[in-house]
């Protein structure tokens, strides 16, 4: 689906469920990229969040969560297959955007963004950009998912996608109340 269409869909969903206008148009800026990243940068800067508009991946470095059956089907592995895990908040200065999880084949990166993923706050999206990946949603909500600390407004679960179909990463993304304030 183009992403013009999703967008307008998702709008049309929040206006007929009576979400806030700044849910609907955050909603909107999220369903129009492929990368969350690219969306929390272009919503940074739109809100004025902080100056300048850089989202950073303040990642916890011992946070460990074993790849499911299911996390493994979605990324098409097998049981042998390497799956890294990496647990970030994406930030916009000082502020929490997102609180997210992510689950990646290692093996489909280069050696150089698998240095950088587990070395720097550089987010993932940022990272992988040059494979040209795209975003295949899983699942979204208003609301807190299971996986979601409290005070998450939206909630989504995508798998993102080369070219070719295969998948690098499953992530489950719980965004906070301070991408409505402002």
């Amino acid at each position: 689906m183009k992403h013009a269409a999703l967008a307008g869909m998702v709008a049309g969903m929040l206006a007929s469920a009576g979400c806030s206008p700044a849910l609907e148009r955050f909603e909107r800026t999220l369903a129009a990229r492929d990368s969350a990243t690219q969306a929390l940068g272009e919503w940074c800067s739109t809100r004025k969040i902080a100056e300048p508009p850089v989202i950073r991946a303040l990642a916890d470095r011992q946070a460990g969560e074993p790849a499911s059956a299911a996390v493994r089907s979605a990324l098409g592995v097998g049981a042998d297959e390497p799956i890294a895990f990496r647990h970030v908040r994406l930030t916009c200065g000082d502020t929490v955007l997102s609180d997210a999880k992510n689950w990646y084949v290692p093996g489909r990166l280069t050696t150089a963004m698998n240095a950088t993923l587990e070395t720097s706050d550089t987010p993932f999206g940022k990272v992988v950009a040059p494979l040209g990946f795209h975003r295949e949603r899983l699942e979204q909500r208003r609301g807190r998912a299971a996986e979601c600390p409290a005070g998450t407004v939206l909630s989504h679960r995508a798998v993102l996608k080369l070219a070719d179909g295969r998948a690098i990463s499953l992530v489950v993304e719980c965004y906070t109340q301070a991408n409505l304030r402002g």
